[in-house]
């Protein structure tokens, strides 16, 4: 039996499912603008991340990270989100939402991988038919904003441009084909405004320009301490 985690999205905000992921990837380094993606490996290299190897890379994590909680536990106060947007392969087609690739930055110092399963990934639980927006892509907008002692502050902007396309993404880990059925994709992120850094709450989210709609989430990373 295939490993999965069931969970409840509204499918273009309106028809609820609740459908089985079967398989996580998180895609590193998708940048398309070469300047910007140097700008957010040097904001994490000040954090002592070695820089990749190979671009973009792709990294395996546990579905059992994946979640829509509003609030969920990490220990200490290390980890940080990243706003991305993320692609889900199912039956009808492949779908689109909003994700945050919350990752402890100490462990990340060390090993990549392993850093990405220390910490859950929260998703927004709207989902957009990407057939219906590949034809207007570029009018996609990203945002985060992140709030600490109730200021809140401009985190992450711009156009999902600034990562590649979805279906370039797909094609470079499948070399060449689709997506298997219940697989779900983080695609990427953009440069931080001030530095990568922990946040009490933190807000994402994907706007269509063109047909007037936003997906938003907002969560909050309660940290534990590492010993009592």
């Amino acid at each position: 039996m295939k490993p999965g985690k069931s969970l409840k999205f509204l499918f273009d905000g309106k028809d609820e499912r609740e459908i089985t992921i079967n398989n996580l990837v998180v895609a590193g380094w998708t940048g398309r603008n070469v300047e910007a993606m140097e700008a957010h490996i040097l904001e994490l290299e000040e954090l002592g991340i070695a820089r990749p190897s190979r671009m973009p890379t792709f990294y395996r994590c546990s579905v059992n990270q994946l979640t829509t909680d509003q609030d969920f536990q990490v220990i200490g106060n290390n980890s940080s989100g990243e706003i991305e947007f993320i692609i889900l392969s199912l039956e009808d087609g492949y779908w689109i939402g909003l994700g945050s690739d919350h990752t402890d930055r100490v462990v990340e110092a060390t090993d990549v991988t392993l850093s990405k399963q220390m910490c859950s990934k929260p998703i927004a639980n709207t989902l957009w038919r990407f057939d219906d927006v590949k034809d207007h892509w570029d009018k996609l907008i990203l945002q985060s904003t992140i709030k600490n002692d109730g200021t809140e502050e401009l985190y992450q902007k711009g156009p999902v441009t600034t990562m590649r396309d979805p279906e370039e993404l797909i094609s470079l880990y499948t070399n060449g084909g689709k997506l298997n059925l219940g697989t779900l994709m983080f695609c990427g992120t953009l440069a931080v405004e001030g530095g990568v850094r922990p946040a009490e709450t933190f807000h994402g989210s994907l706007k269509d320009v063109e047909m007037n709609r936003t997906i938003y989430f907002d969560y909050r990373a309660i940290s534990l301490p590492a010993e009592e």
